[in-house]
């Protein structure tokens, strides 16, 4: 993985809320945003607090109307985050916006035809000291003639590429918004580029990581369900991160807004970018060796652990011999089954053999014993106190002990000849 890219630093939020930096130093966050109208202050307000239940670090609302400015006064109230403000064509929003004691606007100037409008609401956030997220989307992006020039120069540059067009409209526009806030001298900025294509979008960060000095927001714009957002998200947040692109996320799906958050809280703690909070679930996937009702047993352990468990603890659920030595190894809590039943280890020391009933109950004890002794002091996380050996295959977890007996199959001793 490299290095991640260097930029600017903006932060937002209040002294009752925290702050929320972006870029520098900052670790990566997480963003979502709001389903419901925002004139329907208890609704947005109980969204805002599940997404940050979920780990959100900052929820963006909607204020398309005078009516959703008014009720951010009451929100600002209440909010458990930080609160971005998207504002689009209607400069007084924004206004508006900032007078409620929003942390952060979202502006696309390209939607503002006024340029003086514009410049408005870029002092008045200069004024409160509030940072401007400003992007461009694939859908919404405008060519104007008096930047027919640049994009022609930069579609030369781009010539080749699948979305080379794209890409030379989307850094051209930049360039005209950045103009903009550097004519007003404000830095506070933040950059998006998003498209639905996944590569588009890889393309494009790359691309603006390279000539431009400010922290950057990614996210695949109008991914669609999350069975099929999550994987165009993924193939690009992922391919960017990795490559020390991007400071600030957000998952996008035509869903419930908290699994973008889950998705996007994973996805940084798989990436080692952000510290787990509860259980790391490990599991085997489908093959003809599972002895026990696996899948069954995952979803049970999932909902009963991540309600119960709440240090950052390694859980493995195996459902054979052959991959299960090595996780149980591995895991801070593990089973391993076979042949109806599971042996539990806990930091490498077997401590039960059960049948498959007993099993999500004895993880369960077993789990929730090695917190206890983890908050006391008396064990740490990813502690090992004993090497595994994996089990006979046809022993105690095996199949093969009756076969052998019966004369079906012949037994095999390792280092015989």
């Amino acid at each position: 993985m490299l290095k991640r890219r260097a930029c600017r630093k903006v932060t937002m939020g209040d002294d009752r809320v925290g702050r929320v930096s972006i870029g520098g130093d900052a670790p990566v966050s997480v963003q979502s945003m709001c389903s419901v109208y925002t004139h329907d202050v208890e609704a947005c307000l109980a969204e805002i607090h599940k997404l940050a239940d979920a780990g959100a670090d900052v929820v963006r609302v909607a204020v398309p109307e005078r009516k959703d400015t008014e009720a951010l006064i009451e929100i600002m109230k209440h909010t458990p985050v930080p609160i971005v403000a998207d504002v689009h064509f209607h400069y007084k929003r924004a206004l508006e916006a900032v007078a409620a004691g929003i942390h952060k606007i979202r502006l696309n100037p390209g939607n503002i035809s006024d340029r003086d409008q514009v410049n408005e609401v870029i002092d008045a956030c200069k004024e409160a000291g509030i940072p401007i997220r400003i992007g461009v989307n694939e859908g919404s992006i405008i060519e104007r003639k008096d930047k027919q020039k640049r994009m022609s120069e930069l579609g030369k540059y781009f010539e080749g590429h699948r979305s080379g067009h794209l890409l030379a409209i989307m850094i051209a526009k930049l360039e005209e918004y950045i103009d903009i806030f550097h004519d007003r001298d404000f830095r506070d900025v933040v950059i998006s580029a998003k498209s639905m294509d996944a590569t588009l979008v890889i393309d494009a960060y790359t691309e603006i990581a390279k000539r431009f000095e400010y922290p950057l927001h990614l996210g695949v714009t109008h991914a669609g369900t999350r069975e099929t957002g999550s994987i165009r998200s993924i193939a690009a947040l992922g391919t960017l991160l990795s490559n020390g692109i991007g400071d600030t996320i957000r998952i996008s799906y035509a869903s419930d807004p908290v699994y973008e958050v889950e998705d996007g809280v994973e996805l940084l703690c798989a990436l080692d970018k952000r510290e787990r909070t509860g259980i790391e679930l490990i599991a085997c996937p489908t093959c003809g060796r599972i002895q026990v009702d696996l899948f069954t047993l995952v979803e049970e352990v999932k909902k009963t652990l991540e309600n119960d468990i709440s240090v950052p603890m390694k859980v493995a659920v195996m459902g054979c011999v052959v991959n299960g030595p090595g996780e149980a190894e591995g895991a801070d809590v593990a089973v391993f089954a076979g042949n109806k039943r599971g042996i539990i280890y806990v930091q490498g020391e077997r401590v039960a053999n059960v049948p498959e009933e007993e099993i999500l109950d004895r993880l369960l004890v077993e789990c929730t014993a090695l917190e206890d002794k983890i908050n006391r002091g008396e064990a740490k996380l990813g502690q090992k106190n004993v090497e595994i050996i994996p089990p006979d295959p046809i022993g105690e977890l095996g199949s093969g002990a009756d076969k052998i007996a019966s004369g079906d199959v012949e037994q095999i001793t390792i280092g015989e000849s």
